[in-house]
């Protein structure tokens, strides 16, 4: 194959944790990230869009898309995970439909907040949860120009959501868990487990390494936060955590396809709703099992430094989030209503004491 020679690619070394070191290519100019292998065609093409931005720029300057051409050529979107930025690029897709020719200075003028919230409200009537991730979007960009001077204020931010999520009340039951470990591969076993038992989020998970497993804890770093969680595992996931390693196969990271090679995210999700379906708990995600996590940890007593502590919810935040989480179960119920009945039988015995004490202090 005949190397290809294509200017303005900066090569980076970078060394990860574990000691490998690994090299990334970028788009100097507009700092894109490239594909690794620059004789593929997916770098050949890459490079080719990242050299058509620069244009693009230039010809919508003066306008709102050229603020999200120079947003998504920043180290504030580049270093975004995958998944994020992908999220990202579909909303940003119907931003630039709508007011990607709008003059910056539009963006200044107070009334154009109603024009947000016009549209908010248009694409809610399809999915709300979707209008509010768009306006949102909006909202960060428009903050990034912001920072940098290219707008005065930022009419997008902050707006009330037209989503509430109800998805506290979503939680894998016994019931639930059985019939999905019933019908999934082993692979997929192991990913119930460990999410329902440690309350993580799939991306974290699926590049949970087995470095991180010391024969009792797994230690992380949460991607999302950046917050250092070091979990006990139980004493279900610590046994199957062993069998596995005993096995010998040889892979870096826990959860695995079949053939032992790291998952990828699309081919997770995939496998994941297919068994999910022939389980017959439509309606369940696997983020579902980070509440579950939660509500089980509530249901066993554990206080809500306890949970944060696992979920590595910061102490501040952790009540708030709790809240949205934690599902009204009725082991919930039944031990408040225990706390109330021992309280009130506490009650009563120590009036009786009292009267008893009172009583034999008169006859005295």
């Amino acid at each position: 194959m005949v190397r290809v020679n294509l200017k303005g690619v900066n090569r980076v070394k970078k060394t990860l944790a574990s000691g490998e070191i690994v090299y990334y290519n970028y788009h100097r100019a507009t700092n894109t990230k490239l594909p690794d292998d620059q004789n593929s065609e997916e770098f050949i093409e890459a490079h080719y869009t990242a050299q058509n931005k620069i244009k693009s720029i230039g010809r919508n300057r003066g306008t709102l898309k050229s603020i999200i051409y120079e947003y998504q050529s920043s180290p504030s979107f580049q270093g975004l995970r995958e998944r994020t930025r992908k999220d990202y690029l579909r909303q940003i897709a119907k931003i630039e439909e709508k007011f990607g020719k709008m003059p910056i200075a539009l963006l200044n003028d107070a009334r154009i907040r109603g024009n947000f919230l016009k549209w908010r409200d248009g694409l809610a009537k399809t999915s709300p949860k979707q209008a509010d991730y768009a306006i949102t979007v909006l909202g960060i960009i428009l903050s990034w120009a912001l920072d940098r001077g290219f707008i005065s204020f930022n009419y997008a931010a902050k707006p009330r959501k037209t989503y509430k999520s109800k998805r506290a009340s979503k939680i894998w039951t016994y019931n639930n868990v059985a019939a999905f470990l019933s019908v999934a591969s082993s692979e997929l076993q192991l990913a119930l487990i460990l999410a329902r038992d440690t309350g993580q989020r799939q991306g974290d998970l699926l590049k949970l390494r087995w470095s991180s497993f010391d024969g009792v804890r797994i230690n992380l770093t949460q991607s999302k936060t950046g917050t250092e969680v070091s979990i006990k595992t139980t004493d279900e996931l610590r046994t199957l955590l062993k069998e596995k390693k005993a096995k010998g196969i040889n892979a870096t990271t826990i959860l695995t396809r079949p053939d032992g090679q790291p998952w990828k995210t699309d081919h997770f999700r995939h496998a994941w709703r297919k068994a999910t379906l022939k389980a017959g708990v439509d309606g369940l995600t696997f983020n579902d099992l980070r509440g579950t996590a939660v509500t089980a940890l509530a249901d066993a007593g554990c206080t809500t430094i306890e949970i944060a502590a696992i979920t590595g919810h910061s102490l501040k935040s952790a009540e708030g989030i709790l809240e949205h989480y934690i599902a009204r179960t009725r082991a919930q119920g039944d031990a408040a209503i225990y706390k109330l009945d021992n309280t009130r039988r506490i009650n009563s015995a120590n009036r009786v004491a009292n009267r008893d004490k009172k009583q034999r202090g008169e006859k005295e």
